[in-house]
């Protein structure tokens, strides 16, 4: 996906009537290193026949299921090293997928950069889940590990939230710093004639000064993106992901 990302951004104008010439500030991509590859060929060898089972029910599959989260805490660790370097080059971090779960490591280095720092989680899930089909860094635990795992987040905000369990739906409702506006509410709202600026405004300022933006494929319309892996009817528009983004920088630091 990241090289997919890379030769797309080639097909792109520079020119955007938002932020003009963004480009001139220089960005890079860094390569895709073989030992990361290596990692995760070898995890999706030992993931699959456990997906496959729908869970790990024996000796062997729980042998699997260990060195698939083994290898998942040498990734985590490989994407924070990778990131502080770029925090040390007073850069931006842009960190793409894979799946959610490959941004840990660097929320976790931008927190420590930046105590007290904001998320705008836009998805379709809360990734909420304390480990999915027994695997403690699946993409469905995001949050729950950056909760649990990470001190010194300052608050989580979720749009477009519209598919979680129970259990998920009692994280939210216990944990004071997760702030999630479901999709049916924000339909809701607008409905209702309610301006879709006035909403994203409303939703910004539960954040901190400084915030990550951590944006799932799926928080969009399926229509938009209805080759992603867990498509769920609803959702942003693009251009209402855009107006938020927009409306966040104008009074917030994107780190």
């Amino acid at each position: 996906a990241p090289e997919r990302g890379g030769e797309a951004a080639r097909q792109g104008d520079l020119y955007d009537p938002v932020t003009s010439d963004p480009w001139k500030r220089g960005s890079a991509m860094v390569p895709i290193d073989p030992q990361v590859v290596a990692w995760n060929e070898a995890a999706c060898a030992d993931a699959v026949p456990i997906v496959e089972a729908g869970g790990a029910h024996t000796p062997e599959l729980r042998e699997a299921l260990a060195r698939v989260n083994a290898l998942s805490e040498k990734l985590n660790g490989w994407v924070y090293d990778r990131t502080r370097e770029v925090f040390a080059r007073r850069a931006i971090p842009g960190i793409l997928g894979g799946d959610h779960s490959v941004s840990f490591g660097a929320i976790r280095a931008a927190v420590e950069r930046h105590p007290g720092l904001g998320i705008l989680h836009v998805a379709a899930h809360a990734d909420l889940r304390e480990a999915y089909e027994g695997f403690t860094w699946s993409h469905a635990s995001i949050f729950y590990n950056v909760h649990e795992k990470i001190p010194g987040v300052g608050r989580i905000v979720q749009v477009g939230i519209r598919d979680y369990g129970r259990a998920e739906a009692q994280r939210i409702e216990r944990w004071p710093e997760v702030t999630t506006y479901t999709d049916h509410e924000s339909g809701w709202e607008i409905a209702s004639g309610e301006p879709f600026m006035r909403s994203a405004a409303r939703i910004v300022r539960q954040l901190p000064k400084k915030v990550w933006v951590s944006f799932d494929i799926d928080g969009l319309d399926p229509s938009l993106c209805p080759a992603t892996g867990t498509p769920v009817p609803g959702g942003l528009a693009w251009r209402d992901a855009l107006l938020l983004l927009q409306s966040l920088s104008e009074e917030h630091e994107i780190v």
